[in-house]
């Protein structure tokens, strides 16, 4: 299996400071003059920067050391040395950015956030800045300090309003496919996803009023086995990624449901929750029986639809591929928006 792209490790190293200049003013008329050395200019810093286009930390898999510029030297004639240029590095929204020991140095949450990973050194000064009463011709000058360098770790919590989760081939990527305008790969395999993949939810035409709403961010993440928490298939990586959501999509397979026991997939999803972060389970959450279109005859659906709506939860009955019941799942989706309040820490991702 393919290294999950969402974690990585770098090196930053900003650049080092420019040295003084030792310089001496020289006229036709006076050989040696006045010191005159210019100050070293002050190396560049290693930025980074959320970009709405960054979705994963892929890209740190080919480039691991960044480098800022160095600062140029002092020159004669008081002039200083130019300053080494900040190399900004782009990352997406809802990276984490955690030191070596790892303590966490900042979240990077909104657009265009910006964070000093490394500062450059200073320039060292000329000697023209030595020059006093009792020392009128210094020949020396400062060397430029080195700038910061940090072993960083970057950790990628998307910022989602909507996870869909649920076991491999649950049809989760051919659900978020049908909902929204994602181009996410579907396959009839197991792991076909391996990171999570984002969708632009548009309410659904209504049947009277105002249409007037955001698009929500929509997240599938790739599908959870047993013992996911403990990192069996990246499990634990991916659960990482529904902490930000605020509405929580369960797909099951219903054409993989034992009539015996319909209620094991969504237990087994939610024992995972459980371990991981109990407070997923506080979150709202809907659930989705897929790929309702392959169901026998004399499957028994009626009687594990009162199953699952004896949770206490709205469940939808849906078919991806189909196109069945994706109108009444939008609606449902954004009923429960609907009740959240426009302050209460909102993430969808402007586009």
């Amino acid at each position: 299996m393919k290294s999950f792209p969402d974690e990585a490790e770098i090196m930053v190293r900003a650049g080092n400071g420019g040295p003084g200049c030792v310089s001496f003013l020289r006229t036709r008329s006076q050989a040696v003059g006045r010191p005159d050395g210019g100050t070293g200019g002050n190396g560049g810093d290693v930025i980074l920067e959320t970009s709405r286009t960054q979705r994963t930390l892929v890209d740190f898999r080919r480039r691991r050391l960044f480098q800022a510029g160095n600062g140029g030297r002092g020159r004669s004639q008081d002039r200083h040395g130019k300053s080494g240029p900040p190399l900004i590095i782009p990352v997406p929204l809802g990276t984490r950015v955690f030191a070596a020991n790892g303590r966490l140095l900042q979240d990077l949450l909104a657009p265009g956030q910006r964070l000093v990973v490394a500062k450059g050194g200073r320039g060292g000064k000329g000697n023209a800045h030595f020059t006093s009463s009792r020392l009128r011709s210094p020949r020396f000058a400062q060397p430029g300090e080195p700038g910061q360098e940090h072993r960083l770790r970057l950790e990628l919590q998307i910022l989602a309003d909507v996870g869909l989760v649920g076991a491999p081939n649950a049809g989760k990527t051919s659900l978020l496919k049908a909902l929204t305008a994602s181009r996410a790969r579907v396959g009839a395999f197991p792991f076909t996803t391996l990171t999570p993949q984002l969708g632009v939810l548009v309410l659904a035409p209504p049947e009277g009023g105002d249409q007037e709403r955001e698009p929500l961010i929509l997240a599938e993440i790739p599908g959870l086995i047993p013992d996911a928490h403990l990192g069996k298939g990246l499990g634990d990586r991916f659960l990482r990624h529904l902490t930000r959501t605020r509405l929580l999509v369960q797909v099951i397979d219903v054409s993989e449901v034992d009539p015996a026991r319909p209620l094991a997939p969504l237990q087994e999803l939610e024992k995972e929750f459980q371990a991981f972060d109990p407070k997923l389970l506080d979150k709202p959450r809907l659930i989705a029986l897929n790929k309702i279109d392959l169901l026998a005859p004399e499957f028994p659906r009626e009687q594990v639809l009162q199953a699952y709506a004896a949770t206490g939860r709205q469940c939808l009955l849906v078919s991806a591929e189909a196109g069945l019941g994706l109108t009444a799942l939008n609606r449902a989706i954004w009923e429960e928006f609907s009740r959240f309040s426009h302050d209460d820490g909102a993430t969808s991702i402007p586009e």
